[in-house]
């Protein structure tokens, strides 16, 4: 299978290009033309890595071999036969936990094995990732590419916008091949600058012997691999079911969309938003509107975000590649677009959506019957008592234990690590050390740069 172009359908490429390469010349994003039909039931009985197999063998991109050394990557998860945890709460509610990885969030689970599949496919060429992240992809790309031969890695963050552990995860790792820069502006601004780096020629041209590449969901090599888990959990409770999703960036959303289009048993994708409430005012009034927004700093920091990349690839399987380019144009140009009633009825067809208050999120947090950080909890606005839910919680509570204290005992938080050790006790649960080592780190300085000047950073740090 090619994939093709979300702006112009005549231009396609095969996966390996798109992983490695995921600029488009007309400046979309690479996507399936249609996807398989996977009939993911009868695999029931399959382990999560030999099911993960079939379902990416019915896309036909070949590399069978490399895709096997990848799916690899999961025997470093808590549980090496199986990267996800199905926790049944009651009959009719599943929590799907995505965050039991290297770094305890839900991006490993497909940045994991994408590490294995870039370093295998560049074996005989330099790589520079970019990354941007509001929180997880940052850490889950740098342990991914942690000492890989020919890769360097970029990672920008919003200085003031993520967990004290998320910025530690990230500004600890010292592989000589990793570089971090915590970013004086928001995510949407480093996403901006992401995107800027990858289509400019002369940043392209001073790069020298190095390609560019980028970890975010732009790139579809994340994409596929968040199918995945909600096929597979969709098919472990055989019944239909909606899945309800915290989402920022919408790629993990789109994965469980496209699960449904390939086979899964999902009636209905619930988009879950905090008080940057652009996806449930999309969904509900078929409306982008970025006029006159500023981002609000919410205790769910990794969905604080006004520019969902991945709409584009929705609107492109939705309503194909003219549309999709009308409408993204709009975007960047007006700041706004709208559907018609007829497009916004075909999103209503697969989409519901709302969004969760922090005060709402904490009495969430406060009455869950186990621990949930404060993404997950967004969830919990949209249960619908009469169905099959799954819930998906993309981060272990400990990346966010001030907003944890805060809603379970309603004070500040005093120390974090003893907080945390303190939620740890009273909840019997566990903390990986790797986390608790973080604080001896959480004094050193941080020294934010503009967005203007990022550049000319990394490539003063490439030619050293």
């Amino acid at each position: 299978m090619q994939l093709i172009e979300s702006q112009d359908a005549n231009f396609s490429v095969n996966f390996k290009e798109a992983l490695m390469h995921p600029s488009t010349p007309q400046g979309g994003l690479y996507t399936p033309a249609s996807l398989p039909n996977f009939n993911g039931y009868a695999y029931k009985n399959l382990s999560y890595k030999d099911f993960a197999l079939e379902l990416i063998k019915s896309f036909e991109f070949g590399y069978e071999e490399i895709f096997k050394k990848a799916l690899k990557s999961y025997d470093k998860f808590d549980d090496k036969n199986c990267p996800i945890t199905l926790r049944k709460i009651n009959e009719k509610l599943y929590i799907n936990e995505l965050y039991h990885g290297p770094t305890r969030a839900f991006k490993d689970m497909a940045l994991q094995p994408f590490g294995v599949l870039l370093s295998e496919f560049c074996k005989d060429e330099k790589i520079l990732i970019l990354c941007a992240t509001s929180g997880d992809t940052g850490p889950a790309t740098l342990k991914s590419f942690e000492n890989a031969p020919n890769i360097k890695v970029a990672c920008m963050y919003p200085k003031d916008g993520t967990s004290l552990v998320q910025a530690l995860q990230m500004r600890t790792m010292k592989a000589k091949n990793l570089k971090v820069f915590a970013l004086n502006g928001d995510f949407d601004e480093a996403q901006k600058t992401l995107k800027n780096l990858l289509v400019k020629q002369d940043f392209k041209k001073n790069l020298k012997d190095y390609q560019l590449c980028a970890a975010n969901s732009v790139n579809f090599g994340r994409i596929l691999f968040q199918i995945i888990y909600h096929y597979y959990a969709a098919v472990q409770i055989n019944k239909e079911l909606d899945i309800i999703v915290p989402s920022g960036n919408f790629g993990n959303a789109l994965g469980a969309y496209f699960a449904k289009k390939m086979g899964a048993k999902i009636d209905k994708i619930k988009i879950a938003s905090n008080e940057n409430k652009i996806l449930s005012e999309f969904f509900n009034e078929g409306i982008y509107d970025l006029r006159g927004k500023k981002l609000i700093k919410t205790i769910s920091p990794a969905m604080d975000i006004l520019i969902s990349s991945n709409i584009e690839r929705l609107l492109f399987d939705k309503f194909k590649d003219k549309r999709t380019k009308e409408l993204i144009t709009s975007l960047k140009n007006q700041h706004y677009f709208k559907l018609n009633q007829n497009e916004l009825e075909s999103l209503r067809e697969d989409f519901e959506a709302d969004f969760c208050t922090d005060e709402e999120c904490m009495k969430f947090i406060k009455n869950s019957k186990t621990l949930i950080d404060p993404h997950t909890a967004t969830c919990f606005k949209l249960l619908n008592q009469n169905k099959t839910q799954i819930i998906v919680s993309t981060a272990e509570w400990s990346k966010f234990t001030p907003s944890m204290i805060k809603a379970l005992y309603k004070r500040q938080c005093s120390d974090e690590k003893e907080d945390m050790k303190y939620i740890a006790k009273e909840f019997k649960a566990e903390i990986k050390p790797e986390i608790l080592e973080l604080f001896k780190h959480q004094e050193e300085k941080v020294q934010g740069i503009e967005s203007q000047e990022i550049e000319r950073e990394i490539l003063r740090w490439i030619k050293q």
